[in-house]
C-alpha cells in the first residue's frame, strides 16, 4: 500500500514542484495534486513536479475541478466540464499522474438511469476531444460521491468505468459510508467492495480516499481528523481487507490533518502487516 495527502501537506511552505521531497522525508509515498478550484498548473512546473516524483518514487495522482457535472441539463455546463477534463488531462499528461480523480455529477431533475445516459453521452464528447488533441496518455478515475443527490454510487462508478476506455474507479470509502447511512463497520463491508470490484472489472489496483466523516440522511456533512469522536469509517478491517487479498492499493488522505493522519494510516498498516 502507499499513502499520503490530499494537496500539499500542512507543514509545508515550498514550492509544489519540490513538494515530492518533502513528502519522501516523512516516509509517505503517494501524493494527490489538488487542481479542485481550477487546472492552474503551467508545462513547465508540472514536468518539474513530475521530475521531482521520479526522483522521490512519490505515486502522483491529480485531483480534478469539483465544477464538473456530466449529466447536467445546461449545455454551457457539458461544455465547460468537458473543458476542465481536458485541461486537467493535459497537465497530468505533463506532470506524470497516474490518475486523474473527478466528481461525475448531479442527478438533479433526472432519474439515476437518465443522469447515467448523459454523463456517458458526455464522456463519448471528451474522448473526441481527446482523440482530436492527441492527448492519449490518461487515465480517469470517477469518485463515489457521499451525496445522495450524487451521481456515483459503487454501481454507477463501476457501470462508467466498465463501458469507457481509459477509466477505473476512485473508491472513497467514506464517501460510500456516508452515502449508505454508515454501513462500513467490518472487514466483511469492506470485502463486498472489492469482491464487486474484482468480479466486474477484473481488477486488483485500487485509488482511493480515506477520512474520517460526519453525514446526515442527506450524505456526507464533513471530513473529520482521523479517529475524531468515534467518526467513521473502521480503517482497521480495511487494512486489513487488502493485506489478506494482497491488492495494490494507494490511499490518499483526505482529513483536515492530511500527512499526519496519512502517517498514522501507514503506522496501522505495519502494524495489520506484523500479524500475518
Amino acid at each position: 500500500m502507499r499513502f499520503g495527502p490530499a494537496g500539499n501537506p500542512l507543514g509545508y511552505r515550498g514550492k509544489t514542484v519540490e513538494v515530492c521531497d518533502y513528502i519522501r522525508g516523512r516516509g509517505l509515498d503517494a501524493y494527490e495534486y489538488q487542481a479542485t478550484y481550477g487546472v492552474r498548473i503551467k508545462k513547465q512546473s508540472a514536468l518539474e513536479l513530475k521530475k521531482n516524483s521520479e526522483k522521490n518514487n512519490i505515486l502522483v495522482s491529480m485531483h480534478a475541478p469539483y465544477y464538473i457535472n456530466l449529466s447536467s441539463d445546461k449545455d454551457d455546463v457539458i461544455e465547460r466540464s468537458i473543458m476542465r477534463l481536458v485541461q486537467s488531462a493535459k497537465a497530468a499528461e505533463w506532470m506524470g499522474a497516474y490518475r486523474i480523480v473527478f466528481h461525475p455529477g448531479f442527478y438533479t431533475k433526472y432519474t439515476p438511469g437518465e443522469a447515467m445516459a448523459r454523463c456517458k453521452k458526455t464522456i463519448g464528447k471528451l474522448e473526441e476531444q481527446l482523440e482530436s488533441l492527441q492527448v492519449s496518455d490518461y487515465t480517469f478515475a470517477p469518485e463515489t460521491t457521499g451525496k445522495k443527490s450524487q451521481l456515483g454510487s459503487l454501481d454507477e462508478i463501476i457501470e462508467i468505468c466498465r463501458d469507457h476506455e481509459n477509466f477505473t474507479p476512485t473508491v472513497d470509502f467514506a464517501h460510500l459510508h456516508a452515502r449508505s447511512g454508515g454501513k462500513l463497520r467490518g472487514k466483511d463491508d469492506y470485502g463486498g467492495i472489492f469482491s464487486k470490484l474484482e468480479d466486474e472489472l477484473g481488477l486488483n489496483k485500487l485509488h482511493s480516499h480515506f477520512t474520517s466523516i460526519e453525514f446526515t440522511d442527506k450524505g456526507e456533512r464533513r471530513h473529520h481528523v482521523l479517529f475524531e469522536d468515534n467518526y467513521g469509517p473502521p480503517l482497521a478491517p480495511l487494512l486489513e481487507e487488502v493485506a489478506e487479498r494482497g491488492w495494490d492499493v494507494t490511499i490518499i488522505c483526505e482529513t483536515p490533518l492530511l500527512d499526519e493522519d496519512a502517517l498514522r494510516m501507514q503506522r496501522a498498516y505495519q502494524e495489520v502487516l506484523r500479524k500475518f
